[in-house]
């Protein structure tokens, strides 16, 4: 089967298993950091753009002052590695050295796609269970896949969105399960 679908964006954890002095690292450029309203700092890899437009194809971590990591932004795997090893070479720069393993632990994986052909929502709502639609609040219908994490957005135009695979072979093997749900009740 073709790809169908395009990762947007993959959301992952880090523990670098060392403290990190936060109050250091905000003196860094692209760094938020407001103790008061979030105990993370943000620092996002892409460089100021037009006032305060930031690069949005590039890589965010929130970092926390424990060592943990959130990562977003990154549309592989590769993407996440090599802001990695910038945002490694900052902390280096406020004495900071990462000299355990850290692991890269993908927690969601969000995927768009299109199906090519329309799809009568109203069909699938009542013929497929799991799924929700009112499209007097959201023009698309929710479809949670039994057994499993992954959700789909789906759209009358046969657009989707996919949620909640950490691999891409769980996105793969959802994508043809829902081909063949509608194919078969939708």
């Amino acid at each position: 089967m073709a790809k169908l679908y395009k990762v947007e964006n993959i959301v992952a954890s880090i523990s670098l298993k060392v403290p990190i002095p936060l109050k250091k690292l905000k003196k860094l450029p692209n760094t938020q950091y407001n103790p008061e309203q979030f105990p993370g700092l943000v620092f996002r890899m892409g460089e100021l753009a037009e006032g305060k437009v930031y690069h949005t194809s590039l890589p965010t971590f929130l970092v926390f002052g424990s060592g943990k990591l959130v990562c977003t932004g990154g549309r592989s795997r590769e993407d996440i590695m090599n802001a990695m090893s910038k945002l490694l070479k900052e902390l280096r720069k406020i004495g900071v050295n990462v000299k355990s393993k850290w692991k890269i632990e993908i927690q969601n994986i969000v995927a768009s796609g299109n199906l090519n052909r329309p799809l009568d929502l109203n069909k699938i709502a009542y013929n497929i269970d799991e799924t929700e639609y009112n499209p007097e609040q959201f023009p698309g219908l929710v479809y949670k896949l039994v057994n499993s994490k992954i959700t789909f957005l789906l759209f009358g135009t046969g657009k989707i969105v996919c949620t909640g695979a950490k691999n891409i072979q769980e996105i793969d093997a959802a994508i043809k399960t829902l081909v063949s749900s509608i194919n078969k009740k939708g």
